[in-house]
């Protein structure tokens, strides 16, 4: 199992939400974040005096899948994610992880299967 992290702009989050549940991922994790990468800060005024922004809001999203449909999911989540024909400066990034094990808590179940759905969900739809 591997676990894949997007850190993406608030506005592509349903566009990748799609693309997950379209790969028969079962569940996703959103939280919002700030960071800095090449896209850099700004300065804005604040009562008279110049002040650099460098930390920029942006959504990380989460998600544990087989190992098998992670190539088929990056594949998917880049024109999801990218702003426009080209991307932009802080379209963001997708990292993958190893997952060792993962556990349904409701039923003990471990393993693949439980990171996985038979139906779509239409998660936001």
């Amino acid at each position: 199992m591997k676990m894949v992290i997007a850190i993406i702009r608030h506005e592509h989050l349903q566009q990748v939400q799609d693309v997950l549940d379209e790969c028969g991922v079962s569940g996703v994790t959103v939280t919002e974040v700030k960071g800095c990468g090449a896209q850099r800060g700004y300065t804005e005024k604040y009562r008279g005096t110049a002040v650099n922004i460098s930390l920029r809001p942006r959504l990380k999203v989460e998600a544990v899948m087989k190992a098998e449909i992670v190539d088929r999911v990056i594949d998917l989540l880049i024109p999801a994610a990218r702003t426009g024909e080209n991307g932009e400066v802080g379209d963001g990034k997708i990292f993958v992880i190893d997952v060792e094990q993962a556990v349904r808590i409701r039923t003990g179940e471990k393993g693949p299967q439980t990171v996985q759905h038979a139906e779509r969900a239409l998660w936001g739809h």
